[in-house]
C-alpha cells in the first residue's frame, strides 16, 4: 500500500475547496503494445466498481470519469470499448459524466523515443472528420465530452481541425474540450515546458472555435511552481499574467 491514499486526498481536498474531481480509469499499458483494448475493458470492470464503492459514493466532490484509453483513429474495438466502460461508469454512479482525450494523427504524432519532430504521413482533415464521425456516432450515448490533445498538429492547422471537432461534437450532443498540452513537441528533447506564446496560440484557437472547456496535460510536470523543471513555474507565471490573475 502507498503511504498516502492519493484518490482519497484528491476527493477530500476537492470537497474542501468546492471543486469537482474527475477520476481517470486504469491503463495497463498493454494496449500500446498490442492495439487491443479488450484487456483494458476487462481490468476496468473491477476498477470502476471498486473506485465507486471506496470514493465515489463517499464524496460529493467525485464529479465524473475520464476513460483513459488514448486513440487517434478508428482503432479496432475502440467504439465498443468506450461504450462498455462509459456505460458501466454511468450505471454505477447514477449518470455522472464521462470524457475521453484522444490525439489527432497529425504530423507531430511521432514516437516519443525517436529524435524526429515531424513525419511525412499525417491524417488529412477530411479523413479525420469521417473517422471521428463514425466514432462519435458509436459512443455519444455514454461519453459526454471529448478533449482532443492539441499538440500533434501544426499551429497553422489548429483552426481547421478544431472547427471540425466542434462541429462533430455538436452533431452528437457532446461537449468539445481542448486538452492543451503544456509541454513542447517542437524540439528533439522530450519534453520541456512549452513557451507560453505557443500555449496561448492553442488556447486562442480553441476559443475562436467555441470550445466548451480547456484542460491541460500536464500541470504537475510542466506548469506547477513545484515542478522539477525551473521553466514550469515561469510558464505558470506567464499564464497568470495573461489572464490577469
Amino acid at each position: 500500500m502507498p503511504s498516502v491514499d492519493l484518490i482519497d486526498m484528491f476527493c477530500r481536498l476537492a470537497q474542501k475547496y468546492g471543486m469537482k474531481f474527475w477520476l481517470g480509469l486504469y491503463d495497463s499499458g498493454k494496449y500500446w503494445d498490442t492495439g487491443d483494448m479488450s484487456y483494458e475493458v476487462e481490468a476496468n470492470k473491477y476498477v470502476i466498481d471498486e473506485i465507486w464503492e471506496r470514493y465515489g459514493s463517499k464524496y460529493k466532490s467525485f464529479g465524473g470519469w475520464y476513460i483513459s484509453g488514448e486513440i487517434s483513429r478508428a482503432t479496432k474495438g475502440a467504439i465498443e470499448s468506450f461504450r462498455t466502460m462509459g456505460r458501466q461508469c454511468k450505471e454505477v454512479s447514477g449518470g455522472l459524466p464521462t470524457f475521453i482525450s484522444p490525439w489527432i494523427d497529425g504530423k507531430k504524432a511521432v514516437d516519443a523515443a525517436s529524435g524526429n519532430i515531424t513525419r511525412e504521413q499525417a491524417v488529412g482533415i477530411e479523413q479525420h472528420e469521417r473517422e471521428w464521425n463514425e466514432i462519435f456516432d458509436g459512443i455519444h450515448e455514454y461519453v459526454d465530452a471529448c478533449a482532443f490533445q492539441d499538440g500533434h498538429i501544426d499551429y497553422d492547422e489548429l483552426d481547421a481541425f478544431f472547427s471540425v471537432n466542434k462541429k462533430l461534437a455538436d452533431r452528437y450532443g457532446m461537449q468539445c474540450w481542448t486538452n492543451a498540452e503544456s509541454f513542447d513537441r517542437d524540439m528533439p528533447i522530450r519534453f520541456f515546458p512549452i513557451k507560453f506564446d505557443k500555449l496561448r496560440l492553442k488556447l486562442e484557437a480553441a476559443k475562436r472555435c467555441g470550445y466548451d472547456k480547456a484542460i491541460t496535460f500536464e500541470f504537475s510536470h510542466f506548469m506547477s511552481p513545484q515542478s522539477a523543471y525551473l521553466q514550469a513555474g515561469h510558464l505558470y507565471d506567464r499564464y497568470r499574467e495573461y489572464f490577469g490573475i
